[in-house]
């Protein structure tokens, strides 16, 4: 699983984003330990923000919070992201990622 990092101001982790894919899902994990990052496909294109958009939406719904909690705090020009979930707990977010993939 990969590493989360709580503190004040939400839960952190790393993504790894695969635009224009067949479908919009959890399609695994990139890496081990402290460099492991969640892999996502989006069905989205990386045209003018709509892969961080449609991101942004996926774990909106996926951890059943509102779009505003989730928010792509370093990478939004990138592949690789890091995303911050607030008013969620580490375990909290934990759980309902192993919930979505199993």
């Amino acid at each position: 699983m990969i590493s989360l990092k709580e503190s004040s101001s939400g839960v952190s982790f790393a993504v790894r984003v695969q635009p224009r894919a067949s479908r919009t899902a959890i399609s695994g994990v990139l890496g081990e330990g402290d460099n492991a990052a969640l892999k996502i496909s989006l069905t989205t294109p990386p045209v003018e923000g709509q892969a961080n958009e449609a991101l942004v939406r996926f774990f909106a719904e996926l951890l059943n919070v509102p779009r505003s909690s989730v928010e792509i705090i370093s990478g939004s020009q990138s592949r690789n992201k890091v995303v911050r979930i607030r008013e969620m707990s580490a375990e909290q977010v934990r759980s309902r990622l192993r919930q979505s993939s199993g």
